[in-house]
């Protein structure tokens, strides 16, 4: 394909720091959660990678278990990155995780050191690359204890393989408790990755959010269009390809009740008065909470990146706007 960047893909993206790292991130970062697995068309998740990487998103996220299969999407992203894009790896923050079942067996799954570390050098194999921007631990693990997964994350960022340390899904008190650790191990960790939507406010309920703040640690945050809901798809029905019709791991058809259907509908009002669609809107809703440093998109073509970015038009929110949101949603 030849992929040549624009030369002024850096010109209407924001980039804020996380925390207090030296390390910025765009305000808005592309995950493979989707459509990057075997399942997906390879032409069409190249241009997805180069619209964003024109569009100013210098972040691709990634875990050990995207897919399907489980390992496709950084193989495939690792074909894209190595084949197209590999003169700009250093303009790129690429991210990993590990922390749910990857591969049979008790070492294959949850926050064991013997787990994390294998786990990410089969992820350096599958991308190809000798290290990455970020590594999360990907979810809390009860039965192991707090200091050997935190070591264990400080040994990879010892050993070269990974630049930062994150954590994913934790809750506010057993952030601050792993940070403690990781402060005192002098690693960097610099950021957090949770869920978080007009309809999901888990992050206030569990003081992650907070915590956050407190610890001057960064939040990333995924599923900001709570899987699709949130996106206007359905406002007039299910259509036959959407999430709901053709997986129904992650958005179920119940979720879809006239209930909801209302509350989206009412969303989508204020959206429209605002000059945005509903998935900007709700975008931008996440992006301008307090302590947010990005929002993590998925999309299944590129002008789905295009239409996502256009959201930082607008970020700002009157109060009379979010006590309507709140309104609706909550």
């Amino acid at each position: 394909m030849n992929y040549q960047a624009k030369e002024e893909r850096y010109q209407t993206m924001e980039y804020q720091r996380c925390g207090e790292s030296g390390l910025k991130l765009p305000a808005v970062s592309l995950g493979l959660w989707h459509n990057f697995g075997d399942t997906g068309n390879y032409a069409n998740m190249c241009r997805m990678c180069f619209t964003a990487f024109d569009s100013g998103i210098t972040h691709f996220d990634l875990a050990n278990n995207y897919g399907p299969k489980a390992g496709s999407a950084e193989r495939n992203f690792g074909k894209i990155l190595n084949k197209e894009m590999k003169q700009y790896r250093d303009e790129m923050v690429i991210s990993t995780k590990a922390g749910y079942d990857m591969w049979p067996g008790p070492y294959g799954n949850f926050g064991s050191r013997k787990y994390l570390m294998a786990s990410l050098d089969q992820s350096l194999k599958r991308m190809n690359l000798d290290y990455v921007d970020i590594f999360y631990h990907h979810r809390m693990d009860k039965d192991t204890p707090l200091y050997e997964t935190m070591w264990a994350l400080d040994q990879i960022v010892k050993s070269g393989k990974a630049l930062y340390a994150g954590l994913s899904n934790y809750d506010g008190e057993t952030m601050k408790q792993a940070a403690q650790i990781l402060n005192d191990l002098h690693c960097p960790f610099i950021i957090n990755q949770n869920r978080y939507s007009i309809f999901d406010r888990t992050v206030e309920k569990n003081g992650i959010l907070n915590a956050a703040i407190e610890e001057k640690k960064g939040m990333i945050i995924f599923s900001p269009l709570a899987q699709g809901l949130l996106t206007g798809r359905y406002l007039e029905g299910i259509p036959k390809d959407s999430r709901i019709r053709t997986d129904g791991r992650f958005l179920k058809e119940s979720a879809l009740s006239e209930e909801m259907l209302a509350k989206i509908q009412k969303l989508h009002q204020i959206a429209e008065g605002r000059g945005q669609s509903l998935a900007q809107m709700a975008l931008a809703w996440v992006y301008n909470r307090e302590g947010i440093t990005s929002v993590l998109i998925g999309a299944s073509k590129p002008e789905q990146i295009l239409e996502n970015i256009a959201m930082l038009k607008n970020t700002s929110f009157t109060d009379a706007e979010l006590a309507a949101i709140d309104q609706i949603a909550l």
